[in-house]
């Protein structure tokens, strides 16, 4: 059986500030535990370090530097930069390691911790759990001489503005858009502007003012309304809206209509399928629209689907060999141009699509039929199991009969709360909000009687 984690999740470690883990000791702890596994064998290790804007990242960051150091780790400080950055720049200059310091779409009052390996992919599970075997050991540290040193790296925003540049060609110019971009005041407030501006965009900023507290504070990529109001009031031709962390991004068409990522994800796979690049098909998740599943058909793209979560898209992607991949969130991956979910390298293929074919976004997105969905939110009370329980499967394939095969039904634990999420999906908005509520109900009365 395999052994349990205690901390880390499904990206990372994440919580409220102040609350265990998300303290210093933990963090300094961590550090140390983190220089411990990379130091095995006795090589000197690198270590790189970044973070988004909340306030907390300072402190953090210090408690890294500190038990890093304790345990002989050499250690190179980016300052605020996006999570894909630090992926990047971990595996351009041979570190062993990189840390984010973020809680990505978060409020400002949680943070966390992610790690990334040596070729810029989120940690093995073996790799966490050994880290996690060394955080039950007491801290000791190397002798004087073997400390680990502290040093910033001044041009990694130069570097990774670079790379986004060339993710399109060096003969690709963004020349004629305007084109409005949210940073959510977040990890990408100075880099996304300059990107676009460099590749010859008329660019409108806005979420560019990091304070520590206003990170995703009513904008960014989960908050789409500032972008829409912004992109109607200048005229814009699209916007783009990014997370806090900068791994995720989500646009909007001249409009104000969201495409979402699952639409990003078809505009995508639909300019390399017009200009004959193969990338072999696209993995979505269980939340993704059944109108991409369906659009992709047409076009003969593959189409797989896995659990929630960019660690699970990317494995299906490596085992099935194929180059693009995401959620709906907008933390969509293009593994052919890097290792993770890149908010600007997504934002940029699919810029590169309306540059291309000079063709509005509104446009390109419109081969692709989002499905309405209806989601609803059913406490469990003590009953983890409901969904297996007959009255819940007789309910589900009730409501797949009236789909009559155009629609979904899918019932999915929530991993941070205990909720079952009930999700309905169809071609009639009106029929699927009815039937979820339905299928809701039929859960909740099975979830209050095992109460």
């Amino acid at each position: 059986m395999a052994a349990k984690k205690r901390y880390f999740g499904t990206d990372g470690i994440r919580g409220k500030v102040g609350q265990t883990p998300i303290t210093p000791d933990f963090m300094l702890k961590l550090g140390w535990a983190a220089g411990k596994v990379f130091t095995q064998g006795g090589n000197r290790s690198k270590i790189l370090i970044g973070k988004d804007t909340r306030i907390s990242g300072y402190m953090f960051e210090a408690a890294l530097e500190a038990g890093l150091t304790a345990a002989g780790v050499d250690i190179n400080l980016t300052g605020p930069m996006p999570t894909p950055a630090i992926a990047y720049l971990t595996r351009t200059l041979r570190a062993q390691a990189g840390i984010v310091i973020s809680a990505s779409h978060n409020s400002f009052e949680d943070n966390g911790i992610k790690f990334f390996s040596d070729n810029g992919t989120k940690l093995p599970d073996e790799v966490e759990l050994a880290i996690e075997a060394e955080l039950s050991k007491a801290l000791t540290t190397v002798a004087p001489k073997f400390l680990g040193k502290a040093s910033r790296i001044d041009d990694a925003r130069g570097r990774y503005i670079e790379f986004c540049k060339s993710t399109v060609g060096s003969r690709l110019t963004l020349s004629g858009l305007k084109v409005v971009v949210d940073c959510a005041n977040g990890a990408t407030y100075d880099i996304a502007p300059a990107v676009l501006c460099e590749l010859g965009a008329d660019v409108v900023s806005i979420g560019t003012d990091p304070n520590g507290l206003n990170i995703n504070d009513k904008i960014g990529s989960t908050s789409p309304a500032a972008l829409k109001e912004k992109v109607l009031e200048v005229g814009a031709d699209l916007g783009v809206a990014l997370d806090g962390d900068g791994d995720r991004s989500i646009m909007v068409d001249h409009e104000g209509n969201v495409v979402d990522g699952d639409e990003m994800l078809f505009v995508i796979a639909c300019e390399r399928r017009r200009r004959n690049i193969e990338f072999g098909g696209v993995v979505g998740t269980k939340m993704s629209n059944l109108g991409m599943e369906l659009a992709l058909a047409k076009l003969e793209v593959p189409f797989a689907r896995t659990a929630v979560g960019d660690r699970f898209v990317l494995q299906e992607m490596q085992q099935r060999g194929w180059q693009l991949g995401g959620e709906s969130s907008g933390h969509i991956i293009c593994r052919d141009i890097t290792t993770t979910g890149d908010g600007i390298v997504s934002a940029l293929q699919a810029l590169t699509a309306v540059a291309l074919t000079d063709k509005p976004l509104m446009e390109l997105r419109s081969a692709m039929q989002k499905f309405p969905q209806t989601m609803i939110n059913v406490r469990l009370g003590q009953n983890p199991n409901v969904s297996a329980s007959q009255s819940v499967r007789d309910a589900v394939s009730g409501v797949e009969a009236k789909l009559q095969g155009r629609g979904r039904v899918l019932l999915r634990p929530s991993g941070t709360e205990p909720v079952l999420r009930v999700m309905v999906e169809g071609e009639d908005a009106d029929l699927v909000a009815q039937l979820a509520r339905e299928l809701a109900g039929v859960v909740a009365a099975e979830a209050e009687e095992f109460a």
